[in-house]
């Protein structure tokens, strides 16, 4: 199962282990079991703390349980966890014999002083980037605490499962039988949503901090490289981050960086926090700004209040928010959205094998989705707005080439259709002769392109009539000692490296403004 350079590897991490545990494999008749069997032989045959037994009768299978020997835990992976999840696999192992966890030391007792019945279910598929990081953290609460119990189930795998509980987006959560949550979640977001006193005591711990220096709102590569750029001048430097890394950790493939020749989104995220704790700024997860409150007098301080209810202070403050996916906004859509209407064709496209699907837009995102979905589907609908694809050439060439894609330009989607509980059809019409056709299909993927997060600041900074946040050449917005950068501003081209260069950018004119201040 494993190649040689695998198996070295892991081999290296598993001599971390210091408590010994317990495989037990339930497996049936069929291919699956026996890839699985594998797989797990070689990992027992690493360790002699490692003890394989393959006699389980759990109802799913092929499945694989890990318990750390004498304690209650109850961790299974329904699922052959390669590609994307060997990552997980790898720490669930090290996590259940004993190596500590990279994570935070009041997480840790957060997640210990858990107390109830929870019994996590997480939907996932083996190419889905934003899944490990769900997986991961439901791995981790089962290893620490005994009252968590963790399933994890791949959905390409379990198909009847997952077409039973018409699960159509993953990563996808369950808990107790209920939907608890779809999409990337960290750790401290699943503990924050069942800690339910967490948010207060965050906010109140948030409110007595010090006034910053430079305060960064947002955690993208405008965020992280302004928070750089910042501490680096020996300055008191904070970033409030809802989702650290932004939208880069929804991405797949990045290979324009210069000199990184290619990375995917997740590593590159990690890198950026890497970078940022470096210099010891102080980073303040799960944090959305809700209001800026400029200076009441010159020199004073700016406000950020905060979702949670927390306030902070600082002399200067860069916004850089980032973008979100832009809806098509049409009738069914929010009503079908995880239910056949999706915005991440390498997460959910397996969950759509042999099916019918449409994505909506023709620039390089909607092509390259079309490409991809078009080796997993049974059919592909790409609708366009305009007159023709506005992807490069190679890639509308490639698509054509497709003998299972159908191109319609000049369409205007006017409704997602479906049955009440899931999708089941487009309607567009033709901008031409102005006839509406309506498609039968199984899902729908958006690609058309990102709007800004700054509805919060409306009012206070001026923003173009796309919302953007206006700038000068310096990142300057409207307020004095208020700057911005990356996707959430006027600046064209929404690029990585373009963003992270106008962070450092408005950094140094953050510092210019403080000595000049």
């Amino acid at each position: 199962m494993l190649d040689d350079t695998l198996k070295s590897q892991l081999k290296s991490y598993l001599e971390r282990v210091t408590k010994p545990f317990e495989i037990e494999a339930s497996l049936d008749d069929f291919a699956s079991a026996r890839e699985l069997q594998e797989l797990l032989v070689e990992i027992a045959g690493m360790s002699d703390k490692i003890t394989l037994k393959t006699g389980g009768q759990d109802a799913r299978r092929p499945s694989f349980s890990l318990k750390r020997i004498g304690s209650d835990q109850s961790l299974r992976f329904a699922a052959i966890p390669l590609g994307h999840e060997f990552t997980s696999l790898v720490l669930a192992l090290l996590w259940t014999g004993g190596h500590p966890p990279k994570v935070e030391a009041d997480v840790i007792e957060q997640i210990k002083g858990l107390d109830g019945d929870f019994n996590f279910e997480v939907y996932m598929s083996l190419s889905c980037h934003n899944c490990p990081d769900v997986v991961q953290a439901l791995s981790l609460m089962s290893v620490l605490n005994p009252k968590v119990k963790t399933v994890v189930v791949d959905g390409a795998l379990f198909q009847d499962e997952v077409n039973a509980r018409e699960v159509m987006a993953v990563p996808s959560v369950y808990l107790n039988g209920s939907h608890f949550g779809s999409g990337r979640m960290t750790v401290e977001e699943i503990v924050a949503k069942l800690d339910t006193g967490a948010a207060t005591k965050d906010a109140a711990k948030l409110s007595a901090r010090e006034a910053f220096d430079v305060l960064v709102v947002g955690g993208g590569p405008a965020g992280a490289a302004a928070a750089v750029y910042a501490a680096r001048k020996g300055i008191r430097t904070g970033i409030a981050a809802e989702r650290f890394g932004g939208q880069v950790n929804d991405t797949m493939a990045i290979e324009n960086f210069i000199s990184v020749l290619e990375t995917d989104g997740p590593k590159f995220a990690m890198g950026l926090d890497a970078h940022v704790k470096a210099y010891g700024v102080d980073v303040m997860n799960l944090q959305r700004g809700e209001k800026l409150i400029p200076p009441s007098t010159p020199g004073g301080l700016v406000e950020v209040q905060l979702a949670n209810g927390g306030t902070l202070k600082s002399k200067t403050v860069i916004l850089s928010t980032g973008a979100r996916w832009r809806n098509v906004n049409v009738p069914g859509e929010q009503e079908y959205k995880n239910k056949g209407v999706a915005y991440c064709p390498h997460c959910d496209g397996p969950l759509f094998k042999g099916k019918r699907v449409a994505v909506i837009g023709g620039g390089n995102s909607g092509v390259e989705a079309a490409i991809d979905l078009a080796g997993i589907v049974a059919h592909v609908t790409l609708i366009e707005f305009g007159d023709a694809l506005r992807a490069d050439a190679v890639l509308v060439n490639k698509l054509k080439s497709l003998p299972n894609v159908v191109i319609h330009t000049q369409a205007q989607t006017t409704e997602l259709t479906g049955d009440g509980s899931k999708l089941n059809g487009l309607t567009y019409t033709d901008r031409a002769s102005g006839q509406s056709h309506h498609i039968e299909l199984e899902g729908v993927f958006v690609q058309i392109g990102l709007v800004p997060n700054t509805e919060w600041l409306k009012g206070v900074v001026e923003l173009s009539k796309h919302g953007e946040i206006v700038v000068d050449a310096k990142g300057q917005t409207s307020v004095p000692g208020v700057f911005a950068a990356g996707d959430a501003t006027t600046v064209p081209f929404k690029q990585i490296i373009i963003a992270a260069g106008d962070g450092a950018k408005a950094a140094l004119a953050a510092f210019d403004h403080l000595m000049r201040n």
